[in-house]
């Protein structure tokens, strides 16, 4: 039953916290209990800020928030000389049932993500045809030198590092190499000309007038618009 309670709650989509840094926080004092600079050295030692985007400023009020809710609680507090005092936290039942559910969540249940390539690919229309070749062909050779530098790294890392522990780093190189690709036939597509409506496209740019598909897309929105 409580089982099933949990399921359901987590559906919601609603967590007491849901800031990624309290799963690195959670996952992090499963190994044995930290203060809260120890737990900030730590993540930037194992290269966590490259997976999650981390506000360091907002750590300490994480570690809060993770007590305020029971999942880590106090075990030591401590005070070396002038040094403020330095709180020990461990990880209660309640968050490694939290941490359990949260990344059930996260690994099985697809969501929706937004990026600022995605952003921008939705409003390209505004340049030039010629100008997003460009400035895509400048992402590519960026993608590809990354991928390429990845390589080398995971290779390295591998002899050293369990996969287990690498399989993150592994997913974004697999993201990147799709990207690239994705990049790659999208611009073979603008120079050979096949890229649908790029003549149309390119036409507005020299004279500002519409396509008309375009125009009847414009139109169309406007009759849908509600009145003000």
């Amino acid at each position: 039953m409580a089982r099933s309670q949990t399921t359901g709650q987590r559906k919601t989509g609603r967590r007491k916290i849901s800031n990624l840094l309290a799963l690195s926080l959670l996952n992090l004092l499963i190994e044995r209990p930290m203060y809260p600079y120890e737990m900030a050295a730590t993540l930037r030692q194992r290269g966590k800020d490259e997976a999650i985007k981390i506000n360091w400023g907002s750590l300490y009020t994480v570690v809060q928030n993770l007590e305020k809710y029971g999942f880590i609680e106090a075990v030591d507090v401590a005070r070396e000389g002038r040094q403020p005092e330095r709180t020990t936290y461990q990880i209660t039942g309640a968050g490694r049932a939290e941490l359990k559910d949260w990344l059930r969540e996260l690994i099985s249940e697809p969501k929706r993500e937004y990026t600022r390539f995605e952003a921008a690919l939705g409003e390209c229309a505004v340049l030039p045809p010629n100008e997003l070749a460009g400035l895509l062909q400048r992402r590519l050779d960026a993608l590809d030198a990354a991928i390429a530098q990845h390589e080398t790294g995971l290779e390295a890392a591998v002899t050293q590092i369990p996969r287990l522990f690498l399989i993150e780093s592994e997913y974004h190189l697999a993201l990147r190499r799709a990207e690239a690709e994705w990049i790659r036939e999208l611009l073979k597509e603008f120079t050979d000309g096949s890229f649908p409506g790029i003549r149309e496209w390119q036409h507005y740019h020299d004279t500002g007038v519409l396509p008309p598909d375009v125009m009847a897309l414009v139109e169309q929105d406007r009759e849908e618009a509600p009145d003000s």
